[in-house]
C-alpha cells in the first residue's frame, strides 16, 4: 500500500480519484491547490502524485510541477489534464513529470499509471523554464503525443537524435521543437537538407573552408557545424548522405572536432539531430549506409507516423494553417479532409488547405471548396458520403468514427476479433457488443474468434459507450 497524493482544485474529480486509488489498494492523500500539495509533501512522505494542470492562483499544475522537482526526495508526478496541447506535455516531460495524460482518466490506466510510478526511480531535477510552445508543432493523436513526449523528455539532454518518418510528416518541425525546448534555444538553429546538395560541395557547406583551399574559394566560409555553435545542426535526409562523406560525420560525433577544408581543426559544441524518410536499417544491410553511424545517430529515435494514421490531428492541422486567413472549415469542409488518405501527409495537407484559402471568396470553406480526387469507396462504411461525417450532433458523429475504425480493425485483422481488439486497446466482450450495435458481424462476415486473454484499457471506451 503507497500514499499517493491527488492534487485537483475540482471537488469531484479529485474524490472520484481518491475513490479508485483506495479501490486499487492504496492511501489517497487529497489537496486542492499546489500551495496545499507542496504542505502536504512537507509534512508526509507521499510515493507518488497525480496533478492537475489547470488549477487557479499562483501555483498553477505546471508551477507545482516545477517546485516538486526540486525536492530532494521528490516522488514521481504524472499529470493529468482535460486540455492536452503539444506545449504542456513537452513542458511536462521536460520539467520531470513521470508521464502527461488526458481525462478523463479510466481505472485500468490509472492503475497502469499508478504502478508505473511506484516502480520508477526519480529523474534528475527539472532545468530552468523553457519557452511557452512551438507554434509549428500540431497534434492531439496518440501517435504525436508519444512523439511530444519524448521531445520532453530529451530536449535537455546532449544525445544525438534520429527523427524518422515519411516525406512531409513534419520531422523539421520536431527538430526545431526539441532545440525550442533545450538549453541550447538561445543558441542558432541550423538545418542543412543533404539531399539538395551535391556531394562535391557538401563537405565544405558543413565543414567550411578557408581561403584558397580550393580554386573559387576567394574568402574564410564558416560550415554549418560552426555556425551551429553552442546550438544544434538538424542534418535532413541522411538516407542520401554519399559514403566519404559518412565517415567524416562520424569521427566529427566521435571527437566533437571538426576541420574546415585547407583549416586547422578546432573543438565544437553542437547537438546533432537528423532525419531521414529511408529505411535506414535497410540501407545499412545492403551496404549504402554505414552500420557504426546508423547507431551513432540513433541514440534517441523518433518516428513519426503519417497523417493518415493520425485522424484526430487533420482537422486541427487544417484550421492551424487557415489561421492567418481568418476563414474556417465548413463541417462538409472538415470530412472532405477526413476522408482522403493524404499520401503527401502534413505537406500535402498544407498545400491543399492554403490553395482553398486563396481561391474561396467567402469566410468559410465548403467541401466543394477543397480540390481533392474523390474518395476511395473502401475508406467509407455504409451508404455514408463524406459529408455525413460531422453532421448531426456528437454522439452519432463519434458513432460513426467507431464504427469506421472497427471495421477498419477487422479488416486488417482478416476477421479476428481477439487481433481487432487489441488493435483497438478494448476488451473482446466491448468489441462484440459494438460489432452486434454496428451490424458489423452479420452472416456471411468471416469473424473469427481467438482465446487470447482479453487486453486493457476498457474504460477509455465506456465512456464513448454511454455517449
Amino acid at each position: 500500500m503507497a500514499t499517493i497524493l491527488i492534487v485537483d482544485d475540482d471537488r469531484a474529480l479529485r474524490e472520484g480519484l481518491a475513490e479508485t486509488v483506495a479501490d486499487l489498494g492504496h492511501t489517497p492523500l487529497p489537496a486542492a491547490s499546489g500551495s496545499e500539495a507542496l504542505a502536504r509533501l512537507r509534512e508526509t512522505p507521499v510515493a507518488a502524485v497525480l496533478l492537475d494542470l489547470r488549477m487557479p492562483g499562483d501555483l498553477d499544475g505546471m508551477a507545482t510541477l516545477e517546485r516538486i522537482c526540486t525536492l530532494p526526495d521528490r516522488p514521481p508526478v504524472t499529470v493529468l489534464t482535460a486540455f492536452a496541447s503539444p506545449a504542456n506535455t513537452i513542458e511536462a516531460m521536460r520539467l520531470g513529470a513521470h508521464d502527461h495524460l488526458t481525462k478523463p482518466i479510466g481505472r485500468a490506466d490509472l492503475a497502469a499509471a499508478l504502478d508505473a510510478m511506484l516502480g520508477s526511480a526519480p529523474p534528475d531535477a527539472a532545468g530552468p523554464a523553457a519557452p511557452t510552445g512551438h507554434p509549428g508543432l500540431v497534434g492531439s493523436s496518440a501517435g504525436m503525443r508519444r512523439v511530444q513526449k519524448t521531445i520532453g523528455l530529451v530536449a535537455d539532454t546532449a544525445s544525438t537524435i534520429l527523427i524518422q518518418g515519411e516525406t512531409g510528416t513534419g520531422k523539421e518541425e520536431v527538430a526545431r521543437a526539441l532545440h525550442a525546448y533545450s538549453r541550447r534555444r538561445a543558441r542558432p538553429f541550423i538545418p542543412v537538407n543533404c539531399a539538395a546538395i551535391p556531394g562535391d560541395q557538401l563537405e565544405s557547406e558543413l565543414f567550411g573552408h578557408v581561403r584558397g583551399a580550393f580554386p573559387g574559394s576567394a574568402a574564410d566560409r564558416a560550415g554549418a557545424f560552426h555556425q551551429a555553435e553552442g546550438g544544434t545542426l538538424f542534418l535532413d535526409e541522411i538516407g542520401d548522405m554519399p559514403a566519404p562523406m559518412q565517415a567524416k560525420i562520424l569521427r566529427v560525433i566521435q571527437d566533437c572536432i571538426v576541420t574546415p577544408l585547407g583549416g586547422r581543426p578546432a573543438r565544437i559544441d553542437v547537438r546533432l539531430v537528423a532525419a531521414t524518410h529511408r529505411d535506414l536499417p535497410a540501407l545499412v544491410a545492403d551496404g549504402r549506409f554505414r552500420a557504426d553511424l546508423y547507431y551513432r545517430f540513433a541514440v534517441v529515435p523518433i518516428t513519426l507516423p503519417p497523417l493518415r494514421e493520425r485522424l484526430a490531428d487533420i482537422v486541427p492541422l487544417a484550421e492551424h494553417f487557415l489561421a492567418p486567413s481568418g476563414k474556417r472549415l465548413s463541417g462538409a469542409g472538415a470530412s472532405r479532409l477526413l476522408a482522403h488518405e493524404w499520401p503527401g501527409n502534413v505537406r500535402e495537407l498544407r498545400n491543399v488547405v492554403e490553395r482553398a484559402a486563396m481561391l474561396v471568396r467567402g469566410g468559410v470553406i465548403a467541401g466543394d471548396d477543397i480540390d481533392l480526387p474523390a474518395p476511395r469507396p473502401d475508406r467509407r462504411t455504409g451508404d455514408e458520403t463524406p459529408e455525413d461525417w460531422l453532421s448531426g450532433d456528437l454522439p452519432g458523429a463519434v458513432a460513426r468514427l467507431e464504427r469506421t475504425m472497427i471495421a477498419a480493425a477487422l479488416r486488417e485483422a482478416e476477421g479476428n476479433r481477439a487481433r481487432a481488439a487489441r488493435r483497438l486497446g478494448i476488451q473482446r466482450q466491448l468489441l462484440y457488443a459494438k460489432i452486434e450495435r454496428y451490424g458489423l458481424g452479420a452472416p456471411g462476415s468471416d469473424l473469427s474468434e481467438d482465446t487470447t486473454s482479453d487486453v486493457g484499457n476498457p474504460d477509455a471506451s465506456a465512456a464513448s459507450d454511454e455517449a
